[in-house]
């Protein structure tokens, strides 16, 4: 069996509900959650209303006008994480507007550059799990999976999950019936993609730590702003 126990994993929790106990999304998240921990990936997980993170695209907002920023401290975990993934309710068929302030804040941290010149987010690998009462899984998870991408972060095959239920107001996922079993634990379709985008996330987190990121030919910031090329040319000097 593959040894997984050096790579570190982060759930963030994106629900609008203020206490994390309430967060149908974070029942989900702990499907996913517990298969990694099973493989020996140190997991933690960050409830985001339960910390002062206001909308902005720098790494302290507090140097902008706002009194108080938790998000340096959110930084230090995402840093640290092999794996990231963004949990999100759907409301009229969009992520929450919390999960807009979380691609803000990373965003505002994409400046950044790792050893070999690359943005700090190449070498991790991110996915999506989204929850909710109407249609919109495909479209919140293309929306978050390009924002990941775009920032620096690898992106498995499968690496998103969710459930819906019926189309229309109804329960949502991990609601009790009255028989007592819980609305969306029996469904195999959202069990097969929470089971795989998990594996997914695992497996490219293992290669890319084993090969110690990408090689920066190519994608080297630091020597391009030094004048490398890595073999463009400008297309007004050729003949």
């Amino acid at each position: 069996m593959t040894d997984h126990s050096d790579l570190r994993a982060l759930f963030i929790n994106t629900t609008l509900k203020r206490e994390p106990s309430e967060s149908h999304t974070k029942l989900l998240m702990n499907a996913s959650a517990a298969i990694m921990t099973q493989q020996g990936i140190s997991v933690d997980h960050v409830h985001m209303l339960s910390h002062h993170i206001p909308p902005g695209i720098y790494p302290d907002m507090t140097e902008h006008g706002w009194d108080r920023d938790d998000w340096p401290l959110i930084w230090d975990k995402v840093r640290a994480a092999d794996i990231l993934v963004v949990g999100s309710p759907l409301w009229l068929g969009e992520e929450s507007s919390v999960c807009r302030v979380l691609i803000e804040r990373l965003y505002g941290m994409s400046g950044q550059l790792n050893d070999k010149g690359q943005s700090i987010f190449y070498g991790k690998t991110a996915g999506c799990v989204i929850t909710g009462n109407e249609d919109g899984i495909k479209h919140a998870a293309m929306t978050i999976g390009y924002a990941m991408n775009h920032l620096g972060f690898t992106i498995p095959p499968q690496a998103d999950c969710g459930w819906i239920g019926e189309a229309g107001p109804g329960p949502s996922y991990g609601d009790e019936k009255e028989d007592g079993t819980r609305v969306g634990f029996d469904n195999e379709f959202t069990q097969r993609n929470t089971t795989i985008m998990t594996w997914n996330l695992i497996h490219l987190a293992r290669m890319l730590k084993d090969a110690g990121g990408y090689p920066n030919q190519g994608n080297d910031r630091k020597a391009w702003d030094a004048g490398a090329r890595f073999g463009f040319e400008n297309p007004e000097y050729r003949s």
